[in-house]
Formats: structure tokens, sequence, C-alpha cells
């Protein structure tokens, strides 16, 4: 019964817009030390001790950054956990015992340690992060999916060769550290518009997701199809009626009583209170997680029996998530997602790479509208009044790096530097977070002195194209280091 009702391919999106080495707290680059203590380092664990299939997109962008931790960036992240980290736990706990709160000092204490098994992991020299999921990637059971160079908003771009900078660079920045490469691309917000996967075929991709919730409505059977498009590239919809019962801020599973409250904290920013206003208690949220892994296995059975009911055919039912809510917004979220692996052979839930699944269950031609998986399903989120500034910098920076690429003629030394310099901070320009975080609010005027400083820097660098400028520094920290230059440079 498993193989006729189709199965699940599970996608865990990983991002982090280029934070390393620029500010550091409250936005900045403990944003990435975060993730990598609890989410990153926690799931490698989970995936080395699993045979359970399940599709990794990783960005080229995060993986500019994991790159820099053998080195001084990594000395940072570091004494991040063993010196900041430390001390906050200490102070807050030692602040809880004297106001009489003994249970949430204790917890306090014990999620001290999540942070300490993060630094034992990373001086341990022979697993670094990027070495670890590389050898994960050889696994059959784990396919790795890239994305564009700096996640940008593809169908908001404003030119061919910005598009193809985006994804030629993100390719080359895969196939560098991870070697072979089997088409998967995970399309930044899920944006998509009509002729975008002409393009992506041409730069080697065959798979990629797209949200049409807005076109269709949650639990249309659309959702479990694979859409066949031009250039033997596959769509595959993801089906938010199953990615809400986790993602959903106000119905999902992270917000029951009993898991981690995320938002009310000590004064050094740490959760030791649950949902419900109680001390945390993480035996009980993690029995808890468990039970409603149990669920959510049995609920996506019905969502296959119920579309072979509709269609008569098996069904592909992509579940995908940000991995980031996994560990850091939803405390729980990797116990739920190891009870997962287990519950669905005994339940009887076939579990599949994106890969398999689509040789799996026969793509379906239909056409596919523009949309994302934004608020909405637009692309309204990062293209409203709210963020025209941040909008039109990133077209004008790219229409004129393209304009000055085909006026530069022969480029090469001092000019080819330049060139480089002006096309990573472009790409830096263009990460779709900045936007993001100022629709929703996120981190107060961060990405707006992240869009200036970029945009001065990317003046200063198409300045260095000319004769009597001074030629910048061609690199940008580690952004890109896998840049193609060649979709500037083409006649």
């Amino acid at each position: 019964m498993s193989r006729d009702r189709g199965a699940m391919a599970l996608v865990l999106h990983s991002h982090m817009p280029y934070v390393e080495g620029f500010g550091t707290w409250p936005f900045g680059e403990e944003w990435l030390w975060e993730a990598v203590a609890t989410v990153y380092l926690p799931l490698l664990d989970l995936l080395e001790g699993s045979a359970a299939p399940v599709t990794v997109g990783v960005t080229p962008v995060l993986c500019d950054q994991l790159e820099t931790l053998p080195g001084e960036p990594g000395e940072r992240l570091l004494a991040f956990l063993s010196q900041t980290r430390r001390a906050v736990h200490e102070e807050d706990s030692r602040g809880l015992d004297d106001t009489g709160q003994p249970e949430l000092a204790a917890e306090v204490r014990r999620a001290a340690l999540d942070y300490s098994r993060a630094e034992e992991a990373l001086r341990d020299g022979g697993r670094h992060p990027l070495k670890r999921l590389a050898a994960l990637g050889e696994r059959p059971n784990v396919e790795l999916m890239t994305s564009s160079a700096t996640h940008a908003l593809l169908p908001l771009l404003a030119s061919d060769a910005g598009l193809r900078l985006q994804l030629a660079s993100g390719v080359a920045s895969h196939e560098r550290r991870f070697g072979s490469w089997p088409g998967g691309l995970w399309l930044p917000e899920c944006a998509y518009a009509p002729g975008l996967e002409r393009e992506l075929a041409g730069h080697g991709v065959r798979r990629f997701c797209v949200d049409q919730t807005g076109v269709y409505g949650q639990g249309a059977p659309e959702h479990l199809e694979p859409v066949a498009c031009d250039a033997e590239v596959v769509a595959v919809p993801i089906d938010w009626q199953t990615v809400q019962l986790v993602w959903s801020g106000t119905e999902g599973y992270p917000v029951h009583p009993v898991y981690r409250d995320y938002h009310r904290r000590t004064v050094h920013d740490l959760r030791p209170w649950s949902n419900g206003g109680e001390p945390y208690r993480p035996e009980q949220a993690a029995a808890l997680a468990r039970e409603h892994a149990r669920e959510f296995v049995a609920r996506c059975i019905e969502r296959l029996d119920r579309h072979h009911a509709d269609r008569d055919q098996a069904g592909l039912l992509t579940f995908a998530l940000d991995t980031e809510l996994l560990g850091h917004w939803w405390y729980e979220g990797q116990t739920w997602l190891e009870a997962v692996f287990d519950e669905a052979p005994s339940q009887g839930l076939d579990l599949v790479t994106l890969e398999e699944g689509v040789d799996r269950v026969p793509a379906v031609e239909r056409e596919l509208r523009p949309s994302s998986w934004g608020d909405g399903k637009d692309f309204s989120t990062w293209d409203r009044p709210g963020v025209a500034e941040i909008a039109f910098a990133a077209r004008r920076a790219e229409l004129r790096t393209v304009a000055a690429a085909a006026r530069a003629g022969p480029v090469a030394g001092g000019r080819r530097a330049a060139l480089e310099r002006a096309a990573r901070e472009l790409l830096a320009l263009q990460s779709s977070d900045w936007a993001f975080q100022v629709t929703n609010d996120l981190a107060a005027d961060y990405p707006q002195r992240r869009m200036a400083a970029h945009g001065a820097a990317h003046d200063a660098a198409l300045s260095g194209l000319g004769d009597s400028a001074a030629v910048p520094e061609p690199a940008l920290r580690n952004l890109a280091p896998d840049l193609d230059l060649a979709p500037l440079l083409a006649p």
C-alpha cells in the first residue's frame, strides 16, 4: 500500500545571509554562531546517525561562511561559545537562584550544555561542518541541493546577465565544495516566474521547488504532482497544508504550551520558560515532540491516500522547511524530526529524496503561475513601497555593473580586480534577506545599513574600472570565492 500511495520528500532549506564579520549583537554574526551551535551541528549528528532519505539544501552564501570556521572567524565562534554563552548562562542562573526561582535556574544550566557540546565538536578538527556535510552528500539517502549565490529573488533581477551571475557562481561553489551535483536547486523564497526554468536548465538544474498555494489553495491535489517544465526541468510543488502543521505560528506544533517559549527571555536573552508560562521541562517537551511526530506521519499518509483516491495515482508530498526552524525557532524540532524518521517506516510512509521522488512519480503537464512562499504567495514581501529603496538600489547596481563590464574592454589586472569586487558587492546587495527583514521588522536598521555599506563599496569598485581610480581588493571577506564573471563578460 505504501508504494501505491506515493511518498514524502522531506526538504531542509539551510540558509544564512552573509553576516560573518558584519556586526555582532544583537544583529550580525551571532546569528550564524547561534545557528551553528543549536541547528547545524546537532542536525549533522542526527543525519549521520540516520538512514532516512532526506534532501538538504545548503545555500552557497551559508557555505561561504562555514568555510571560514577553521580560521579567525572560527576562533571568534569558539570564544562566543566558551566565554560569552558560558558567562551569560552562569550569570542568569545565579540571578534566578537568588530570586527564588530554582527550577528556572536549573533549566538555564541545562541549556548551557547545548553550547558546550557545540564547542567540543568544533575543537575536533576532523569534524568541520562542511567536511561532515560533504561526507553526508556521498550517501545514497542524502541529496544535497544548491541555490543561487546569495539567495537573490531571481524573478526580480534586472537582467539576464545578473541572473546568470547568481546561478553560475552558486553552481560553481557547490561543485567545488561537494563534487558531483545531481541538479537540485533551491529556488530562493520559492520565487518563480514563467520562463525561469529555461535559464535554470542552462545551468544544469533538473528540479526545483515551487509554491502554488496561491493558485490552487491549501489541500489541492495539484500540490502532490510534479510539473514538467520546458527543457527537461521538473518543478516540485511544496504542500503548504502539511508544512503548516509545523510552520504556523498560531496553530502549528511549536506553539503548544509544553514547548519552549522562543519569545520570553531572561536578562541575557535565555529562554527557560514554556509557551504555557511554566518553567520549561525538556523531558516532557521531548515526549510531546515524539507524539506530534506520530501524528504528523499519520496525517501525511492520510494526505497521500486522499490524493490517490482523487487522482487514482501516487503522489509526491514535498515537505519543505527552513532548517533553522528546527532547533532554534522550535527548540524541540530536531527531536521531532528524528521521531519522524523512526515513525515513517513503522506506519508505512515511504520517505524519498527529491531526486528519487521525481523519478518515482510521473510529472504532469501544467502551466505554472508566478509565485513564492512569502506572504500572499507573491513577490510583495520583496517588492512593496516599504522596501522600494532596497529593491531599486539592487536593480540599479545590477544594471550599472552590467553596463560597466560592457564598456570596460579587456578585463585583466586591476580592472579585473575592480570588476570582481563590484560583482561581489552586487551579489551582497541582491540578497533577499534585506527586504524580508525590513518587511517583517526583524532587525531594526541592520538591513538598511548593510545595503548602504555595500552600495558605497560597489560605487568605489566601479570607479576602480577607470584608469585613475584606486584598485579595490577583489575579495569581500569569503563571499562568493567561486565567482564566475563569464555572464558579465560575454558579448
